[in-house]
């Protein structure tokens, strides 16, 4: 059983939404020139790419992927170890854009994250996401006594 855990949007949020305006002009400059194949195929690239993990429970493995234009997998499987341990971890993500060219606004993200760590408590991936610390750690309790791994 292989279970997909979404994380982030590889561009981040401005970046995902000008990809999308990319990808709809795209979509109707195709009809008055080609050259909005090329838009659209940017814009799809941009706005639809994102980061995720894959859990495969039966052969115990996992798998960080970037999905690019959205559904082409890319990443590299990991044999998950005895050794290895799973742990939470704070994550923020902050996201700065201009508009008018001279007032910033910014977003900021804060989550929860399970993080695998190597037998040397090095960080490896990000696992899974979270919003609250209670059903975080209620997950890291059940990932960790399905995969047999040790919690930090």
């Amino acid at each position: 059983m292989v279970i997909k855990n979404k994380l982030d949007i590889a561009f981040g949020p401005f970046g995902s939404s000008i990809g999308l305006f990319l990808f709809i002009g795209g979509i109707i400059t195709v009809y008055f020139t080609l050259f909005g194949v090329i838009i659209t195929i940017i814009g799809a690239f941009v706005s639809f790419t994102s980061t995720c993990t894959l859990i495969d429970f039966d052969n115990k493995r996992i798998k960080f992927s970037n999905n690019l234009v959205g559904i082409i997998p890319v990443g590299k499987w990991i044999d998950i170890r005895p050794e290895m341990k799973l742990g939470l971890k704070k994550s923020h993500k902050g996201y700065q854009a201009y508009i008018r060219g001279t007032q910033p606004i910014g977003i900021h993200i804060n989550d929860i994250r399970i993080y695998l760590y190597g037998p040397d408590d090095k960080q490896i991936m990000p696992v899974k996401k979270f919003d609250s610390y209670e059903s975080s750690k209620r997950e890291l309790v059940e990932l960790s006594n399905i995969l047999e791994l040790e919690i930090i």
